[in-house]
């Protein structure tokens, strides 16, 4: 395997190889480098890294289109995606634990504190990872005596996820300090990583409601009393205007000045069709030349225009996301109030107990993406929710939950690419397009595993290839059974 650390599962204690850097940098500065780059390689535009947007057909491509239709090995993007959570997220937050645990110091109950959100952000980065490869090397990963980890069993992963978050959960205390300044998410407030800890539970119980609803129901009932309540809670990363700290999307985009992504019809269609008011705030205006040859110039006017997903498209001709979005400092998010919203009207509609009916916090859901955006018009948000093909209590909605929430939240994912494809994976909600000339014959539903692994630890991908019934974008991740 590529990387040269020690972890376990839980995080054992390790020693520190006195030769790397990591020994000299502090707790802190090793967590807020987790943070920020576990949030800019999900948050990156770049089709080296992150080519997410792109699978949940929420942009689409310019003149390169070869992500768009699935090329997935050319520029290596599994294996830059993996590297990165791996090499700079969960190396960093061994190191950071490894110095927590061994400050003779620091005062228990912060130390405490310190340890579980340094748990949390780790169970976050292995489910991103889990749910994007399925089984992958968990215990044995990250060991500098072990350069052939084998891969483990997804669900099994997923299940040990879970001990740990509640683990972490119950570590946490409110009159203790945790990271301060360290902590770019929160700044160090012991409550926000209650809910954020919590959300995340949530998040992790619905995951699994296919494949284990007694499971689910126990978690998502569990976290739902503290799970978010408002935009406030988000999980969110404030970028700034100076580099190295800016907006990925900026320095992808911007910065390097690129023209590769305008919006994907199948996504800018959708939002025409139903009159929704965030389409401002995902999209610019271009120009519609009227499809009437006879037509004035002076007769044309300014409105939305989607790419076709998969295809060659002008840059000119074509939305192209907002200006808000490509600002250097404008923030990322990793969980936020609407989607939690969005998997509690789910709950309700399986059955789970966690209050409310499921077409109030579907509406809350819609009305906290509503809010994210900066649309602040009750009447229109109103309007909007009382259309019938918005509506949740329209004909036929109750038996297609998943139809109904899965459209609107994939809708409120937008710019939130991996989480988008997750979703659309889950809830097989909404109908996506194959593109013409795809190099796959269907779209992806997991990355394969990096090249790398196939020649440095080819006894442990071998096995692992054999587990899950072949190492190809079209295997199911275990929880993706629909």
């Amino acid at each position: 395997m590529f990387v040269a650390a020690a972890c376990t599962d839980d995080f054992e204690e390790k020693n520190i190889d006195p030769k790397r850097a990591g020994e000299n940098v502090p707790a802190e500065t090793l967590f807020s480098n987790a943070q920020k780059n576990l949030t800019d390689i999900v948050t990156s535009a770049n089709v080296n890294r992150n080519i997410f947007r792109l699978l949940a057909q929420y942009w689409t491509q310019t003149t390169y289109t070869d992500e768009s239709r699935y090329d997935l090995s050319t520029r290596n993007i599994p294996q830059n995606f993996w590297n990165i959570l791996y090499r700079d997220v969960l190396r960093d937050l061994l190191e950071a634990r490894d110095l927590v645990n061994a400050d003779p110091e620091l005062d228990a109950a912060v130390k405490a504190n310190q340890l579980a959100m340094i748990e949390i952000m780790a169970v976050y980065t292995w489910a991103v990872i889990v749910n994007t490869y399925g089984d992958v090397p968990y215990t044995q990963a990250l060991d500098v005596a072990n350069v052939y980890p084998v891969y483990e069993d997804d669900a099994a992963i997923y299940s040990d996820l879970i001990a740990r978050l509640d683990n972490a959960l119950a570590a946490l205390k409110t009159e203790a300090a945790g990271f301060e300044d360290g902590d770019l998410l929160y700044g160090g407030t012991i409550a926000s990583w209650i809910r954020f800890g919590n959300s995340l539970k949530l998040k992790l119980g619905m995951t699994i409601a296919d494949v284990d609803p007694a499971r689910a129901r126990t978690l998502v009932e569990a976290a739902a009393p503290n799970v978010f309540m408002s935009n406030a809670d988000n999980a969110s990363f404030q970028y700034l205007n100076t580099p190295p700290n800016t907006n990925p999307i900026w320095v992808d985009l911007v910065q390097s000045g690129r023209r590769d992504f305008v919006a994907a019809n199948t996504l800018l269609d959708r939002m025409q069709a139903l009159g929704d008011p965030r389409l401002a705030a995902y999209f610019t205006t271009v120009v519609i030349v009227p499809d009437d040859p006879n037509t004035e110039a002076d007769e044309t006017v300014m409105g939305y225009r989607g790419g076709l997903y998969g295809r060659s498209n002008s840059y000119s001709s074509f939305s192209k996301p907002d200006e808000a979005i490509t600002d250097p400092e404008f923030e990322a998010l990793l969980l936020d109030y609407a989607e939690v919203e969005f998997f509690l009207a789910e709950a309700v509609a399986r059955g789970f107990n966690v209050g409310a009916t499921a077409e109030e916090h579907y509406n809350n859901g819609i009305r906290a993406s509503m809010a994210y955006w900066g649309i602040t018009d009750a009447a229109l948000v109103n309007a909007y929710l009382a259309r019938p093909d918005v509506a949740y209590t329209s004909p036929g909605s109750g038996a297609a939950y998943r139809q109904k929430i899965g459209i609107q939240k994939w809708i409120a994912l937008y710019n939130r690419g991996h989480e988008g494809w997750t979703e659309w994976r889950r809830l097989d909600a909404p109908a996506l397009q194959y593109p013409e000339r795809a190099v796959l014959p269907a779209i992806p539903v997991r990355f394969p595993y990096p090249v790398q692994e196939q020649n440095l630890n080819r006894g442990s991908y071998n096995a692992a290839a054999s587990a899950i019934g072949g190492d190809l974008p079209s295997t199911r991740v275990f929880w993706d059974v629909n």
